[in-house]
């Protein structure tokens, strides 16, 4: 792979102490940015490690200096260096006097599309998901180039925050052919991407970090109309975008459907089930795990309902080592080999590089199960192993979340479509409370609890760490230490995934909405890194507090 970086028009706005240090650097050609704090000494971040550039404290007249350098700052704190691909972004105080610089190196790097050159040659539309940091937008500017230069199609960049094309009204020579359309505000990106499409005639478009519901709708009225679309969306895996109500429009959009009796029975499922709205927006979805490990599923359609339906869907995996020779291997899912599922059980399928769950059978009877509402618990404190199956009925708790909580602690929990076979009841407690004032939606539910006296536990939220409590403190398991959680952490992809979604929720469900601070859970170094990350994409500021292992991430509304 080909490399251009212009890494010397970004040292040239740095002060001359700092420039000095990192030029005489080893690892100068990985640097990923630098961080310039007032007060605080100056530091480098390289893949995996930072280090300080100087023991003296960055002072304000040298941030003048380099604020001079660079230019003004648009309305998202960002500004950029002439035809270069490198970013600054700046921290404010309260009186809007920037405070802090963060230098960001931008690289152009050719040959990054080889996993998936065959599939932007077809034509169909393209989805990059994948964590902060993993390439998405390096990705997309090689695309773009690609589809202008050696495909001869139009192409039309959305360049919202100058991070594909650069900064300057010259586009960077990286793009090749394509054009580039600036968006003055990011609130006005879904414009620019209609504005596109009515006046210049694209055969293609490309956008970065589709994040709010008007991209996402923009983004379907330019796929309606026959123009290509390769873009980027907040998220790690089709799944995220499934539960995002704000994206979810980019598979097709969810919604819940009544089944008839013959239909239910014939699918083994309930009667209410959710279904995929309408076409995706895009064809094909890339999960881009690491650099050079990519998960492509060749049909959104497809794999949206089977995750629907409970099935693991069947995508391809995509490598390519140093010397440009990748690899496609497919991922077996576990349905293709296991046994049928026993009646009245939800099965749900797992992957055959993950443990497979078989539980016994439970004899028919109720158990006494401990309280999770600050209720002391007398259960026993036991491996998952060991304990008796609960056969659990749910109500208002989201099913995907409750599948990946039993399945990635291997809880001896079996969920059942019918309230008969259910030894407890789990129900979110704002549904147990509308139920109470006799709702009239709700009626069947308590229909259901007067002819079944089960123990009914409520839960607070939706969301994993939530649901992983509860059907902790259910079973009577002790809560994991501290420094077993950041094991797993380190240890486990899931985990991640968890993180990055507990700092979305954070954001789009109370920072955002509400202007108030959340804290996050405990999280190793590496997850809290990745979650600064993701809080930045969304305009925001965080901070990591306390003393390890007990260190954490706080999010803050926007100035």
């Amino acid at each position: 792979m080909q490399n251009s970086n212009d890494l010397q028009k970004l040292l040239d706005i740095l002060p001359h102490e700092i420039r000095e240090t990192l030029a005489q650097h080893s690892q100068l050609d990985n640097l990923v940015e630098v961080v310039m704090d007032l007060g605080r000494r100056p530091e480098a971040r390289f893949p995996g490690e930072s280090e300080y550039l100087s023991q003296i404290p960055v002072t304000q007249k040298q941030l003048d200096d380099c604020i001079q350098r660079v230019g003004t700052f648009a309305e998202d704190n960002r500004a950029g260096i002439e035809q270069t691909l490198h970013r600054i972004s700046a921290i404010r105080n309260r009186n809007g006097k920037i405070i802090g610089l963060t230098c960001r190196v931008g690289r152009a790097i050719y040959g990054t599309i080889a996993m998936i050159r065959d599939l932007v040659e077809t034509g169909q539309s393209i989805l990059m998901l994948g964590r902060p940091g993993v390439g998405k937008t390096t990705a997309l500017r090689e695309i773009a180039r690609v589809l202008a230069d050696e495909l001869h199609k139009r192409v039309v960049i959305i360049d919202t925050s100058n991070e594909i094309a650069g900064d300057g009204d010259i586009p960077h020579p990286a793009i090749g052919r394509a054009r580039r359309m600036p968006v003055a505000r990011p609130e006005l990106q879904h414009q620019v991407m209609i504005e596109a499409v009515e006046n210049h005639m694209p055969g293609v478009i490309v956008i970065d970090e589709i994040g709010t519901q008007l991209e996402a709708l923009a983004a379907r009225t330019i796929a309606e109309r026959g123009v290509q679309l390769v873009g980027t969306a907040h998220g790690n895996e089709i799944e995220n975008l499934i539960k995002n109500p704000t994206l979810s429009d980019l598979v097709g959009g969810i919604q819940s459907v009544t089944l008839g009796d013959d239909e239910a029975r014939r699918r083994r499922t309930q009667k209410t089930v959710l279904e995929r709205k309408a076409p995706p927006t895009f064809d094909i979805a890339v999960e881009m795990l690491e650099r050079q490990r990519w998960v492509v599923h060749e049909s959104v359609a497809g794999t949206v309902d089977s995750l629907l339906r409970g099935r693991q869907p069947n995508p391809q995996v995509r490598t390519i080592n140093d010397n440009r020779q990748v690899t496609i291997t497919r991922e077996i899912a576990s349905s293709e080999i296991s046994t049928p599922a026993p009646e009245n059980v939800l099965a749900y399928p797992v992957k055959l590089s993950e443990k497979l769950l078989s539980f016994p059978s439970a004899p028919k009877q109720k158990q006494e199960l401990p309280q999770i509402n600050g209720e002391s618990l007398e259960a026993g404190k036991q491996d998952n192993e060991n304990l008796p199956p609960m056969h659990l009925y749910s109500y208002g708790v989201s099913h995907h979340q409750l599948l990946e909580v039993i399945q990635g602690l291997n809880l001896p929990v079996v969920l059942t479509r019918d309230i008969e076979d259910a030894n407890a009841v789990l129900v979110l407690r704002s549904l147990r409370r509308a139920a109470l004032t006799h709702a009239r939606k709700h009626t069947n539910f308590r229909q259901m609890i007067a002819d079944n006296p089960l123990p009914v536990y409520t839960l607070k939220a939706n969301t994993i760490p939530g649901i992983t409590r509860a059907l902790r403190s259910l079973l009577g398991i002790e809560e994991p230490g501290i420094g077993d959680t950041l094991a797993s952490d380190r240890n486990h992809g899931e985990s991640e995934i968890e993180a990055l979604e507990e700092a979305r929720v954070a954001v789009e469900q109370i920072v955002i909405p509400n202007g108030q601070p959340v804290e996050l859970l405990p999280r190793s170094a590496a997850i809290r890194k990745m979650q600064h990350e993701l809080v930045e994409r969304y305009r925001l500021n965080s901070q990591s507090l306390g003393e390890e292992p007990f260190r954490r991430l706080r999010i803050y509304p926007a100035l």
